[in-house]
């Protein structure tokens, strides 16, 4: 439980620093991390650190089109935690 833990913690920093570090090079109009990466950390458990991200930079809040595939991912996890959790207890 404790690799769980930690693969989390470093998936959800990477994720975070990643949003962060676009908004900057959105700021200095350089070459963009691409939103297929920015999605493959949240698809692979950095959806809160991504979120958070989104929320203290103010990163992608306003692309409908991300905003839409991020809310998806979230729906997809919280539906197979949910249905984790009711088959195994």
């Amino acid at each position: 439980m404790d690799i769980l833990f930690y693969y989390f913690l470093i998936l959800n920093g990477m994720a975070f620093t990643l949003m962060a570090y676009d908004k900057h090079l959105a700021k200095t109009k350089n070459k963009r991390i691409s939103e297929r990466t920015l999605l493959s950390f949240v698809l692979f458990g950095g959806t809160i650190g991504s979120g958070l991200a989104m929320l203290i930079f103010r990163h992608k809040t306003s692309k409908i089109s991300y905003l839409w595939k991020y809310w998806g991912i979230v729906f997809i996890q919280g539906l197979l935690v949910f249905l984790w959790y009711n088959f195994t207890y």
